[in-house]
């Protein structure tokens, strides 16, 4: 959770309004505000969190009201785990519902790691890699950013159309909990038996109403 501070009241408050996040198991953090009027650099500013709060919404609240002609915006923070492994991406998926009650969701990538490039479609099609050595059941960071930030304006707004937008962090991949276990115990395992895993973030959504 994000809360003001660490007291019973301050987490059920944060709990209340939905300002909390997920991981997969790795203590990755991941915060996000969505808004109408960010600009692409304030998300690098000092004051991000005191913007984000003073001019949007954060994870878990609710968008109304928007300008005439302007889509939402979103900034967007992660941090890796200091014990654990790199980012790979981060991408915002949107939900929405049509004017006949029909349901769509999309994935864009808006931040990825070691310089490859988000196409037209809003999607990084190259993969980080993998510095994964099954054998060793082990990794290193030599791939993948410590720290990743993204600015995104909905490139598809409708304003007419419910939405809602929630942030996923990736890692780089790391030896799966099957690769230690063939390692420690030395255990012949089929092939088809996954030996990586990409540990994740997922935020609380954001949601839009018209």
């Amino acid at each position: 959770v994000w809360a003001k501070e660490n007291t019973r009241k301050a987490i059920f408050d944060a709990l209340s309004r939905k300002e909390v996040y997920a991981t997969s198991g790795t203590r990755m953090t991941v915060r996000v505000f969505g808004g109408w009027d960010f600009q692409s650099d304030e998300v690098q500013r000092p004051d991000f969190a005191a913007q984000g709060y003073a001019r949007g919404v954060p994870m878990g609240g609710d968008l109304t009201n928007g300008p005439a002609g302007q889509a939402p915006s979103f900034m967007v923070r992660a941090l890796r785990d200091p014990d654990g492994a790199n980012l790979d991406r981060i991408q915002i998926i949107k939900g929405w519902l049509d004017k006949d009650g029909k349901t769509y969701e999309r994935v864009y990538d808006v931040a990825v790691s070691d310089g490859r490039e988000i196409g037209a479609d809003g999607r990084a099609r190259q993969a980080v890699g993998s510095t994964v050595d099954i054998d060793k059941a082990a990794y290193t960071n030599t791939i993948g950013d410590a720290h990743l930030v993204a600015y995104w304006q909905d490139p598809d707004f409708d304003p007419d159309e419910r939405a809602f937008y929630y942030v996923r962090v990736l890692e780089i991949p790391t030896p799966r909990w099957t690769a230690y276990d063939r390692e420690r115990f030395g255990i012949n395992m089929s092939d088809e038996v996954t030996m990586t895993v990409q540990d994740r973030a997922y935020s609380s959504p954001i949601w839009y109403t018209p």
